[in-house]
């Protein structure tokens, strides 16, 4: 193993940590919030029709992780989709460790000041266990894509897992390690 710490990791030990341990009083450093994994995932209803596009969200998905992801298969036929079982409709990938720092770290700084009219994420997307999800229109956000060589503009649903008991506390983590949430407003 090399010596290497990702940026957003050393933020949360130096800083993200010291400010959770005193907005919620914890007494162990080990009870405070940390991220367990990112999963990632691209939906694509016409693999069966294009192979290609499979292919190209493979691609553009290692691309933008910088690991292979696996390609995900229909569990049940559904004739109005024209599915069989077994058919591949997507590709996902699970991010751990440094690869997963370095791709919120790239996410936060860099892919989402991209993003057209962008005003901040949406703060209600917890799912009441302290895991968050945002959805993604546009995989052009982010530098690694060349939009000359895209077939397609495709979206996707990235999945922040958590270690937090409540939404409060993984909003909170996610807030100091940097992700943009818009303004909360009072209604």
């Amino acid at each position: 193993m090399s010596d290497y710490v990702a940026r957003l990791r050393e933020k949360y030990t130096k800083e993200v940590v010291p400010v959770l341990s005193e907005k919620f009083g914890y007494a162990n450093v080990m009870q405070v919030p940390k991220l367990e994994k990112i999963s990632i995932n691209i939906g694509l209803g016409n693999a069966r029709e294009d192979e290609r596009a499979l292919e190209n969200a493979v691609a553009e998905l290692t691309a933008i992780t910088g690991q292979k992801p696996v390609i995900t298969k229909a569990k049940k036929a559904i004739s109005n989709f024209k599915i069989r079982a077994g058919d591949a409709v997507g590709t996902k990938v699970t991010l751990r460790g440094n690869r997963m720092w370095e791709f919120l770290d790239r996410f936060i700084s860099t892919a989402l000041p991209r993003v057209r009219d962008f005003n901040g994420v949406p703060n209600r997307s917890f799912d009441g266990k302290g895991n968050y999800a945002i959805g993604i229109k546009e995989q052009i956000i982010f530098p690694e894509i060349d939009y000359d060589k895209i077939d397609k503009v495709r979206g996707m649903d990235i999945n922040i897992t958590t270690t937090a008991k409540t939404d409060e506390e993984a909003y909170e983590l996610l807030k100091v390690l940097g992700i943009p949430f818009r303004k909360k407003t009072t209604n």
